[in-house]
């Protein structure tokens, strides 16, 4: 247990080096959490909209089933029936308590799709400042790349003996930076 516990503690480390000298793959991989938080709450919403719609139609046909034994109870009277008249009062009184837990349960629905749909809006609209935020980081590296291809940075750099960066070899890191963050996500089971 103790290799493992020191192999997870490694490569977390290592994860958290490599988003740290790669703050835009962070992003995304935020943007694509709060992505699945959306998909969940949405999911949740339409679990709890059909859950309502049942409490709704058993509500309906609860008090369909007491408006027939409340009649049932008034002709029994009438016919001076009492050995019906009781049984279909204890009938009554049995679906208006159960009528009365459909109630509650509605409520409490109700009051989880009200939460839920708050949740969902939030989570959209942290979503949506992250997605501006990756796109405000996304123009800050075009604007590095732009300003290296047009020699800012050349005389620096030729003064080391290198040449700046070219697109294919840009390409390349950001392939090969991109294959090192999945492969370390896989090592640790994400």
């Amino acid at each position: 247990m103790g290799l493992f516990e020191d192999l997870s503690r490694f490569l977390e480390t290592r994860l958290d080096e490599f988003l740290k000298a790669n703050p835009h793959l962070e992003l995304w991989g935020l943007e694509d959490q709060l992505r699945g938080q959306e998909q969940d709450a949405i999911h949740l919403l339409g679990d709890l909209k059909r859950r309502e719609k049942q409490l709704e139609d058993s509500i309906l046909a609860t008090a369909q089933d007491i408006q027939r034994w409340h009649s049932r109870i008034q002709h029994a009277q009438a016919a001076n029936r009492l050995d019906l008249v009781k049984a279909a009062q204890e009938r009554e009184a049995t679906l208006l308590r159960q009528g009365n837990q459909y109630w509650g349960q509605l409520k409490g629905v109700k009051d989880q799709i009200g939460q839920t749909r708050t949740l969902q809006k939030n989570i959209h609209d942290r979503r949506r400042e992250l997605k501006a935020k990756i796109a405000e980081s996304q123009a800050q590296r075009t604007a590095q790349r732009t300003s290296w291809d047009t020699g800012w940075a050349k005389t620096t750099f030729d003064g080391f003996g290198r040449d700046p960066m070219d697109p294919l070899e840009e390409s390349f890191q950001r392939w090969e930076t991109e294959q090192e963050l999945e492969e370390l996500k896989r090592s640790m089971g994400r």
